[in-house]
């Protein structure tokens, strides 16, 4: 099995012999995002876990979700385009996402196997959904879930 970095610089060279510019600046930006956190992690040379990676990745779509969010309020939709192609090209490297009904269950799970009560829990609920879920539901979807059932 290949890691998901493996992937990526795969991917990577297959964008420069198709001369496919669009992919390659998006792999190259998210390569260097990658580089940029091993380096912050523990210095040049370290090597990330999938879980880390996948992370990554969602920080990069996010970003790419504000700026789209940006263009449109200045009238620059050929901008915002460009965005929606590049968040389709790094949604290709995150694991399939939760149903709604696994998400549900998921955190009905971690409450009752943490005894949280209340808001104060939640905290420790997030940490073990992150865990649980590993990076395959969006943390803006679980926390609302999790606020659903915490009073």
């Amino acid at each position: 099995m290949t890691s998901l970095l493996e992937t990526i610089s795969s991917d990577m060279k297959s964008a420069m012999r198709e001369r496919n510019k669009e992919t390659l600046n998006t792999i190259r930006a998210l390569k260097s995002a990658i580089t940029n956190a091993s380096i912050e992690k523990s210095g040049a040379g370290t090597v990330l876990e999938d879980s880390e990676i996948i992370s990554i990745i969602r920080k990069q779509i996010k970003q790419r979700q504000d700026s789209i969010e940006q263009f449109e309020k200045a009238d620059r939709q050929e901008l915002a385009d460009n965005e929606k192609v590049e968040i389709n090209i790094l949604q290709n490297y995150l694991p399939a996402e939760l149903s709604e009904d696994e998400i549900v269950a998921a955190v009905e799970s971690a409450i009752t196997e943490l005894g949280a009560e209340s808001k104060k829990d939640m905290g420790q609920v997030m940490k073990l959904l992150q865990q649980k879920t590993g990076g395959r539901a969006d943390g803006k979807k679980l926390s609302q879930e999790v606020m659903k059932r915490l009073q």
